[in-house]
């Protein structure tokens, strides 16, 4: 059975994005980008919300274009245009990107369908909204989180006072050199 994971980054705060979305507070270095592309082999479909999903539709197959694309970001690009992608929102029309579902409504059902596949996990890529949604309807399985060392003070927050209580266990956590806090939770 698959499971839902919610790949972040986030603040000291728990801020997963600037107030404007962004994430120019990362401590982004080779280690971390060592995480990330881990991480990328579990992965049998991202899931993104509404934002996001246009946020990667609107970059990664320019990438694909772009004579001067280096090696890793080409390779990424390729695999995201190639891989099944899941965007759920109410408000979207269609999601016309290569290999894309969108879920509208029915979120609990189409979920648990979606873990019975076989294949790799699904993986929610920030997309904070989304996620706290799914958190509070009892779907993610797992948490996988990159803990910077900046405090924002304000910004998209990954938790909030909607945010249902959960008790995790903490499967592996690993300090990087740029201070990064790498942390794997799974529910109890």
């Amino acid at each position: 059975m698959r499971k839902l994971v919610l790949f972040a980054h986030m603040s000291l705060d728990g801020f997963a994005g600037d107030t404007n979305g962004g994430l120019g507070f990362l401590t982004y270095d080779s280690e971390l980008q060592q995480f990330a592309d881990e991480l990328v082999k579990t992965v049998g479909a991202p899931v993104y919300g509404k934002n996001t999903y246009h946020l990667m539709e609107g970059y990664w197959p320019t990438v694909l274009n772009d004579p001067k694309a280096s090696g890793p970001s080409l390779a990424h690009a390729k695999w995201v245009q190639e891989i099944p992608k899941i965007v759920f929102s109410t408000t979207l029309a269609s999601a016309d990107w290569n290999n894309t579902t969108l879920i509208k409504n029915n979120v609990v059902e189409e979920v648990n369908k979606l873990k019975q596949q076989p294949g790799k996990d699904l993986v929610i890529f920030g997309s904070p909204g989304l996620a706290k949604n799914l958190m509070n309807l009892g779907l993610i399985d797992e948490y996988k989180l990159t803990l910077h060392p900046v405090i924002l003070g304000q910004g998209i927050s990954l938790f909030d006072s909607n945010t249902q209580m959960s008790n995790l266990k903490l499967r592996e956590s690993k300090t990087l050199g740029s201070g990064v806090v790498t942390l794997h939770y799974t529910n109890r």
